[in-house]
């Protein structure tokens, strides 16, 4: 392992959160401010803002100011090519099992 486990546990933590996830994928496809984030996702203005300065605490996501908004998104060096990599593991693995798991309690 090349980092401890306790550091592990503060990056995966940040991900953790079904709130965060949505957010997250959210900026993938550009970067939004909060006010976009709270109409696309329905969530209130302050849970959307404290989940983004946890994002953005963690290297997640970055926030640039243009004129009297603050817009985020993805890192793009790390966390960007991180989620496509799950992306394609989900569709290679955890798709299909969820599959099966949905056929079997039919």
């Amino acid at each position: 392992m090349k980092h401890s486990l306790e550091t592990y546990k503060f990056f995966f933590g940040a991900l953790a959160n079904p709130n965060r996830l949505q957010i997250i994928n959210i900026l993938r496809q550009g970067k939004k401010n909060v006010g976009e984030i709270c109409v696309v996702t329905g969530f209130e203005q302050t849970m959307v803002s404290h989940n983004l300065k946890v994002l953005e605490y963690h290297g997640m996501v970055f926030m640039e100011k243009d004129g009297k908004y603050r817009y985020y998104a993805v890192n793009k060096k790390t966390i960007k090519p991180l989620l496509e990599f799950i992306d394609a593991h989900m569709e290679e693995y955890c798709c299909k099992l969820l599959e099966e798991q949905h056929e079997r309690k039919k």
